[in-house]
């Protein structure tokens, strides 16, 4: 199918359907405003958004968010849900970066605060956290063994080894560990990619801000996540390296197997898949938990090195500091969850592709101090513009499996972003902005340039006027280390 091809039907002004027809087995829905899904109509994604309601066991409607573009398979921004016992899991649906995720750190101290030590305090990040294609941390030696554990258990191991405290588990999606990881399902290779990595930002969109409360939408859901007007806040945004990377390629090979032992259809052999019940598909999911909770310690390492930074450039202690962790979320990731389906509850399989868990006020997986207020979302911009904190609504949950958009989402290739910058001083043009930023090379900044993302202001508008999530506060950068 190509998108000529695709009907297009507006519901309203932020929804839109692609009508099932063909092999289609549901509706595609889009969330997105007029003047965004003129943009989004020039990529091949619509025509993903449709491919996937091919896939056998969808539950629902195949899902987009307002940052979708175009991925390998799914959409990026694509979320679906399917049944356990007809459905289907599909490496492309959770995406190459398994547990691409980001947390967001609240502190005791203020904008002013920051304001003055802000490149000191870029400068010892980028020393302290390694970033970057291949980066790896000398100071950490992981045995086999070790990394075995680290598969298993996630940011918990973490917490054992004395990066952070056990009050930050209860602030992480899954408690930072999706149960039923299994090592023996994932390859050497995959581990031997790993071992060095963890602890590190790496490549492409990843990144440590540092930045402020600009705004404040809801001041009572505010006081609850501890969120003051000029507040200094930092967002760690980086997923599984390495080792996601070669956990998704390895069961691509193996789900291109297994679509054709289960003769499932397929409009693109990018959207390989197992049924979720198969051996196949089972074993992808426990090398999946895996690599997601090596995300999840990945982040924790960091947070701790972002912890003993910031002690270090303001000579403080944490008592002083209070960098406390508000949450962490997954957002490329296949949970198993429970769903109300034509008004009976059914466990699911619910793909997010570039899409953020966004579960409403007192569901009982999200931590209990934030049962009055719903599940913290976090949705990272572009290094020139903003960020924004929302949380879950009854109206996600009923219509997209208590799910939202991720981010900006791009609009350039990063070879595209890299002619775009071609004679800029990308660097001082975001420093004349109040943006110091650092990176691990001139092309590592530039492919990620503020005009090679939508703006996401208008993302976050979209998902708050459709209700599937409510906007909290907003955050403005002002010093960033980019992967």
């Amino acid at each position: 199918m190509t998108e000529g091809k695709i009907k297009i039907q507006k519901i309203d002004d932020y929804r839109w359907r692609i009508p099932r027809e063909g092999k289609m087995r549901t509706d595609g829905i889009i969330y997105s405003d007029e003047r965004m899904f003129t943009d989004i109509r020039k990529d091949q994604s619509l025509v993903q958004v449709a491919n996937v309601a091919w896939l056998p066991g969808i539950v629902g409607h195949s899902l987009a968010m307002p940052d979708i573009h175009w991925g390998y398979g799914f959409p990026i921004g694509g979320v679906a849900g399917f049944d356990m016992e007809e459905g289907v899991i599909s490496p492309g649906g959770v995406g190459y970066d398994i547990n691409c995720g980001v947390r967001l750190m609240r502190s005791g101290l203020s904008r002013t605060d920051i304001q003055g030590k802000i490149r000191e305090l870029v400068e010892a990040l980028f020393v302290n956290i390694p970033s970057g294609v291949g980066s790896h941390r000398k100071d950490l030696k992981l045995s086999r063994e070790e990394e075995r554990r680290v598969l298993k258990k996630g940011a918990k191991w973490a917490v054992e080894k004395g990066f952070g405290s056990a009050e930050d588990l209860d602030h992480i999606e899954e408690h930072g560990c999706i149960e039923g990881a299994d090592p023996d399902r994932v390859s050497e290779r995959a581990v031997e990619r790993g071992r060095a990595q963890l602890g590190t930002l790496g490549s492409g969109n990843h990144f440590v801000e540092v930045g402020y409360v600009a705004e404040v939408f809801d001041e009572t859901v505010a006081r609850t996540l501890g969120l003051w007007k000029d507040q200094a806040t930092i967002i760690v945004h980086t997923g599984s390296r390495g080792l996601g990377h070669q956990v998704c390629d390895d069961y691509i090979r193996v789900m291109l197997d297994a679509a054709r032992k289960y003769q499932i259809e397929l409009p693109d052999p990018q959207l390989c898949c197992a049924p979720v019940s198969s051996p196949e598909g089972k074993r992808y999911l426990e090398a999946m938990a895996c690599a997601a909770n090596f995300a999840f310690t990945n982040r924790q390492m960091i947070t701790h090195w972002v912890r003993e930074t910031f002690e270090k450039v303001f000579r403080k202690g944490p008592k002083d500091l209070k960098l406390d962790l508000i949450y962490d979320v997954c957002h490329n990731i296949a949970k198993i969850e429970t769903h109300t389906v034509n008004g009976k509850k059914k466990k699911l399989c619910v793909h997010r592709k570039g899409a953020t868990r966004a579960f409403p006020p007192n569901h009982p997986d999200i931590p209990p101090d934030y049962q009055s207020i719903g599940q913290p979302v976090l949705i990272p911009g572009d290094m020139g513009r903003c960020s924004y904190v929302l949380v879950g609504t009854e109206r996600a949950m009923e219509e997209t499996f208590g799910s939202t958009c991720h981010g900006a989402g791009r609009v350039m290739s990063r070879h595209q972003a890299i002619k775009a910058a071609k004679g800029r001083a990308i660097v001082r043009e975001l420093e004349d902005k109040g943006i110091i930023v650092k990176g691990a090379s001139r092309d590592t900044i530039v492919e990620e340039i503020p005009d090679a993302y939508k703006d996401v202001n208008d993302v976050v508008n979209v998902v708050h006027q459709a209700g599937i999530s409510r906007k909290v506060v907003k955050l403005v950068p002002m010093g960033v280390i980019k992967g």
